[in-house]
């Protein structure tokens, strides 16, 4: 059963080079239920990242309160907080793989949340459950690189490792940070499809950072939009009219990369 994720009033304050506080989310407001699919858009420094460590309890917000199944992580106590963290995945941008690791090490760190600290040394020196690794990562089509170092693998094939931690991983909800970066588009179709699909058939909770207008459309429901650490929209896929796209990436705030972005994408939803 997945976990319900609720934000109230979030702010996340940031110190600038030149010591001023500056706004990264202000008075953001976020409820999903169980079990329930959700795509965070909007252009980069928009917040999205720290909305999703937030939801993780990897960052403490300023301001507001966070709720995982009813409960608020930061005044419970640090054990029951750990505890919590455990039906929790966070996949970064970039995934925090020791360059030195082997790809079954690797994999199989997904199952340490729900492991003790002796099992997860023996699991670091010997790595049991091969097997298990190697299915894990056959979705991925990387099952051949089972016993290569990391550092030895492409970005796109870091990034798929890290994702398929979570065919091992015990937890309840998935909060991915644009998954499909390092992707080129027809491998992204594919994991966004086994990912959601995966999510779907667990029944966990999915929260989804990304940019990819297409695939958001076609896969979740419903659409978050975030703008200068506020939400610009919240609301279901089918629903969403190509001008609260364009507004959503206007070019006057963005540079040249979300520029490229917009255009593509506000194409994108003029053609739906």
């Amino acid at each position: 059963m997945g976990l319900a994720l609720e934000l109230a009033g979030i702010g996340v304050q940031r110190v600038t080079p030149t010591g001023k506080r500056r706004a990264v989310l202000g008075g953001v407001d976020l409820r999903v239920a169980p079990g329930e699919h959700v795509a965070i858009v909007g252009p980069s420094g928009a917040g999205k990242t720290s909305l999703l460590q937030i939801a993780a309890c990897a960052l403490r917000p300023d301001s507001g309160v966070v709720r995982l199944d009813g409960s608020d992580p930061w005044a419970c106590s640090a054990r029951a907080r750990r505890r919590l963290r455990h039906a929790l995945f966070l996949a970064p941008q970039t995934p925090p793989l020791p360059p030195r690791q082997r790809v079954v090490t690797a994999v199989l760190a997904g199952r340490l949340p729900g492991m003790g600290l002796w099992r997860s040394f023996v699991s670091w020196l010997y790595p049991g459950d091969i097997a298990g690794a190697a299915a894990a990562l056959a979705p991925f089509g990387l099952e051949g690189r089972l016993f290569d170092r990391v550092d030895r693998l492409s970005g796109g094939e870091r990034q798929r490792v890290a994702l398929a931690r979570l065919w091992l991983a015990p937890a309840r909800i998935w909060l991915l940070d644009e998954p499909l970066g390092a992707l080129d588009p027809a491998r992204a179709a594919e994991v966004i499809d086994m990912l959601c699909g995966q999510a779907r058939r667990r029944g966990v909770t999915l929260v989804m950072a990304m940019h990819q207008v297409e695939l958001a459309k076609a896969h979740f429901p419903r659409l978050v939009g975030l703008r200068g650490g506020t939400v610009a929209f919240d609301q279901a896929a089918g629903t969403l009219a190509p001008e609260q796209w364009r507004a959503l990436y206007d070019l006057r705030e963005g540079g040249p990369r979300d520029a490229a972005r917009t255009a593509a994408a506000s194409g994108a939803w003029a053609g739906a």
